[in-house]
């Protein structure tokens, strides 16, 4: 029985994309995935790793974990939407707040929301849009206006909003007092610099996501994972100063840069060659032991 509660309070979808944070078309979405995903994503559809852009939607309404939306405060005047999945454990969940692309919080990011809470954790999506005031459309919506709006966001208040969106879920009765956070393309920019902003975060994983200014780097406590498409040069130049001034201090970094891969594997799991495949089976494991072993353990 789907037990995710859209219809109660936010409607289904936002406004969204098929796409990775590249210029190519994934395709279908919820008509044509629900019946195809099983048998014509492959690998994309494997236990144990998120669903790719084309079958999201229906992993989501297929799903046995409990989801809900939630609207929170931050600040005097800011409203913050959430999407929070529920994992079925006896004990108490570590929180990972998820953090979307520049594409908004889509039912892809969704899925990888409910993947997280499948592997033992309280997942909770942002959707740093909720002041916009975007359509509320599917994720087969053109997204030139969700593009636009994550470009006038400020920073410092996105990272207002984790923190908010990490005091919601460690508040939960189901919810341990420990927060990692992972973010996608833009998103992964947004989840390393929230290691230099955050005192109290427990891990950080950086999926295809520029490092921040050295200069800001001394701030992190958190160790940090990131995890790379070898095909994506603008990203990775970023990759080396972080790693020198990272050991030169001797703080946790690993990056991880998978041969073939290129920018947004894990949303584009078919392409490259069967690259981001790989990438994809290598990656969501180690992303789910290093929060384990930070925040689980």
């Amino acid at each position: 029985m789907l037990r995710h509660r859209s219809d109660l309070v936010f409607p289904l979808a936002l406004a969204l994309v098929v796409t990775a944070c590249t210029t190519t078309q994934s395709g279908s979405t919820a008509s044509s995935s629900a019946s195809s995903s099983l048998s014509t994503n492959g690998g994309a559809q494997s236990a144990g790793l998120p669903a790719d852009a084309a079958g999201a939607t229906a992993r989501l309404n297929s799903s046995p974990r409990h989801g809900e939306w939630a609207m929170i405060k931050v600040g005097a005047t800011d409203s913050l939407r959430l999407w929070v999945v529920y994992p079925e454990r006896k004990t108490k969940a570590p929180v990972i707040v998820v953090v979307h692309e520049i594409f908004g919080l889509s039912d892809w990011i969704r899925g990888v929301a409910d993947q997280f809470a499948a592997d033992g954790f309280v997942a909770v999506a942002p959707d740093f849009l909720t002041m916009k005031n975007l359509p509320q459309t599917n994720d087969s919506a053109a997204t030139a206006a969700a593009v636009a709006a994550i470009r006038t966001l400020d920073l410092a208040q996105v990272q207002l909003m984790i923190d908010a969106a990490a005091q919601y879920g460690m508040a939960l009765p189901a919810a341990q007092k420990r927060y990692g956070v992972v973010g996608f393309c833009w998103g992964g920019g947004v989840s390393f610099t929230h290691a230099t902003h955050s005192p109290t975060l427990g891990a950080s994983v950086v999926y295809y996501g520029t490092s921040p200014k050295t200069e800001l780097l001394s701030a992190v406590r958190a160790p940090v994972l990131g995890l790379y498409g070898a095909n994506d040069a603008r990203v990775n130049a970023t990759i080396p100063p972080a790693d020198s001034a990272m050991k030169a201090m001797k703080k946790t970094y690993e990056p991880k840069i998978f041969e073939g891969a290129g920018h947004g594997f894990l949303r584009q799991q078919t392409g490259a060659n069967g690259a981001n495949m790989t990438a994809t089976q290598q990656a969501w494991p180690a992303t789910i032991a290093w929060f384990k072993k930070y925040l689980d353990s």
